[in-house]
């Protein structure tokens, strides 16, 4: 193995990946490294990434950027969680907060107790997301920073992540990424260069006939994974059968009502809808299976259930879920769509792209490569795929509707054996076991357990230790607090307003 640099590295794809991608290179390599990349304003891109999950503020930090003129040049909101609308049965709604439920008692979590009062049938057991910060804050439009001069307040607990243009961000990061040396060329890539006789990726002939060397090469071409699947035959699993859903249809519509600090996500007959508000607008799809919906149907139920008027005409995309076989293979890396496609239902999209491009620069080569860095790479990237793959899957499971051939499909369908050991370990006495690094955390798998209308038969049983009425005080202070958080927190137009609003486009 040679312990020389890599010299030149060539991302292959704009838009939010490769933006993302390009903007960390230039913030830990330039310009002891090349980079460039290459991109086709002619070649569209899905753009569909609006909503993100915390772990994208600890991305800006580290590369340097302002929060707030991170939103205001996005055009930006706050997100406290996700609403989930007709998912357990027609009717229900429940929030899938970021933020803790409840605290601690005698080493036991929360949610024990809360199931024991329930289960005794105390009027003091409520809703679960009474007792958390993060739930209730969305129900009333409110929203702020978290307060971690407050220890001991929920204020402290708040834990945030953003809505924002997907277009808009990887503009900014553009812009980030070319003051720190990348060089970007525009043009359609029209033959990949290998060379003998490992199959390694030797350049890129462009359609003006430019020749772009390389040494290592980032595929983010988006679904049509140039480099990684057209060229090198990695190969594709098709996880069509656990995750239905194939196509979508994408629209903006004007703003309307109050600047809720949540995205929602509906049921639908054969799928789901997405609502993301951001400051000039609100951003739309559904999400449907073809094998039980027409696309003119689909469209139709979008077009009918915006808040406001339509900007655009609805945009189809296609896609098939799943992961690649590998990730890296030889001297590429595919980070986004390229690497696998998992639908939006919990915004998880652009977080693995941050962990792809994380987990590179951990492992960042040498020019001679080493196969156990890859191997490593890989088998951490597959583990996380397959464990938000089954928290998605979870939300299809976890249903009572019957009322579609749709929903019998997903609520009878078997599910990977790692999934259905959670649910059961739940179902019995209310315990999780979270493994390794996986991203969902027990609050996570709580919140979307018991809004699908998964009750444990049990709970744990030191909780009956204590006496009822102890019980119930615990709890109803712990509500109390919240409640008075919520009053005294701005709304988030508010906030907004004060900190971050963003120029007219």
């Amino acid at each position: 193995m040679s312990l020389h640099p890599l010299k030149k590295i060539v991302v292959v794809g704009g838009g939010t990946a490769g933006w993302m991608t390009a903007a960390m290179l230039s913030k830990l390599l330039t310009p002891t490294y090349q980079v460039r990349l290459i991109e086709s304003d002619e070649i569209g891109i899905i753009g569909v990434g609006e909503a993100t999950i915390p772990h994208i503020r600890a991305f800006n930090l580290a590369l340097g950027i302002d929060e707030d003129e991170f939103v205001r040049a996005t055009q930006g909101t706050f997100k406290l969680g996700i609403e989930f609308v007709n998912w357990g049965a027609i009717g229900d709604r429940y929030i899938h907060g970021f933020g803790k439920v409840g605290q601690e008692l005698d080493a036991i979590s929360f949610h024990h107790y809360w199931l024991r009062l329930l289960g005794e049938g105390s009027r003091q057991a409520g809703d679960l997301s009474e007792y958390s910060l993060n739930t209730m804050a969305p129900k009333h439009a409110k929203f702020m920073r978290a307060r971690p001069d407050m220890a001991g307040s929920p204020l402290a607990d708040l834990n945030s992540a953003f809505h924002f243009d997907a277009s808009l961000y990887a503009r900014f990061l553009r812009g980030f990424a070319e003051q720190r040396g990348v060089q970007r060329t525009e043009g359609k890539i029209e033959q990949v260069l290998q060379r003998e006789p490992d199959g390694h990726i030797s350049a890129l002939r462009l359609a003006s006939g430019e020749l772009i060397e390389g040494d290592f090469f980032i595929d983010c071409s988006g679904i049509r994974a140039l480099l990684i699947e057209q060229t090198l035959k990695t190969g594709h699993e098709d996880w069509t059968h656990w995750l239905p859903c194939d196509r979508a249809y994408a629209v903006p519509c004007a703003s309307a009502g109050p600047l809720l600090p949540m995205t929602r996500s509906t049921a639908h007959g054969s799928g789901w809808q997405w609502r993301i508000p951001l400051q000039h607008r609100t951003g739309n799809g559904h999400v449907y299976s073809s094998r039980f919906m027409g696309d003119d149907e689909a469209k139709a139920i979008l077009l009918a259930n915006l808040d406001g008027e339509p900007l655009a005409e609805p945009r189809q995309v296609k896609f098939v879920t799943g992961r690649r076989r590998q990730f890296w293979n030889g001297n590429c890396v595919a980070i986004g769509l390229s690497s696998g496609f998992l639908e939006p239902l919990e915004s998880t999209s652009i977080h693995l792209i941050q962990m792809g491009i994380t987990r590179l620069m951990a492992m960042f080569p040498h020019a001679g490569l080493d196969q156990a860095d890859i191997d490593e790479y890989n088998r951490q990237t597959r583990s996380e795929y397959e464990s938000i793959r089954d928290f998605i899957i979870l939300h299809y499971k976890a249903t009572e509707r019957s009322d579609t051939p749709f929903w019998n499909y997903c609520r009878t369908m078997s599910v990977p054996e790692s999934l259905q050991r959670k649910i059961d370990l739940f179902s019995s006495n209310a315990r999780f076991f979270r493994d390794g690094n996986e991203l969902f955390t027990e609050l996570s798998w709580l919140q979307v357990l018991i809004g699908q209308r998964i009750r444990p038969r049990g709970y744990h049983p030191f909780v009956d230790h204590r006496p009822r009425a102890e019980v119930e005080e615990f709890v109803s202070n712990i509500r109390e607090v919240i409640q008075r958080c919520v009053a005294v927190m701005p709304t988030q137009a508010d906030f907004i307003a004060a900190n971050c609003t963003a120029k007219p486009l």
